[in-house]
């Protein structure tokens, strides 16, 4: 697998279309990170870890919906293996005005982009998400 955040960002996408209340990733620390940002903001409820029927590590996360509708309207993937995307810190992009959150790869770790800016840290913005 050459895009592990982009793989997991389309699991997500994917069973939300479905109307699925969790969905199974392989394990990485990258993807928890990536996670803890997204449940911080509240676009998930949780996730928690186990391991899969082969005994590989994973991690299950579970989704949140508002009146039957998904809270995630839209995830992109911004910075791809093929095409890394760096930012500083006061050229991380609002998305949607402030109303949705880019995640970026700082220094100091994984973060939103209002906490990066507040930090005044730059990195690489891994996605976008309203």
């Amino acid at each position: 697998m050459n895009d592990p955040i982009g793989d997991m960002l389309t699991r997500i996408r994917n069973a939300q279309l479905r109307g699925k209340s969790t969905v199974s990733t392989p394990a990485s620390k990258l993807r928890a990170w990536v996670l803890d940002v997204l449940a911080d903001e509240g676009y998930i409820r949780g996730y928690e870890s186990g391991t899969d029927v082969n005994g590989h590590p994973t991690l299950e996360i579970a989704l949140k919906y508002f009146d039957g509708t998904p809270v995630i309207r839209e995830v992109k993937r911004v910075s791809k293996p093929g095409r890394r995307v760096y930012m500083g810190a006061k050229e991380i992009p609002q998305v949607r005005q402030g109303l949705g959150v880019s995640i970026v790869s700082t220094p100091k770790g994984v973060m939103s982009d209002a906490n990066a800016r507040a930090a005044n840290v730059g990195g690489e913005v891994l996605c976008t998400v309203f």
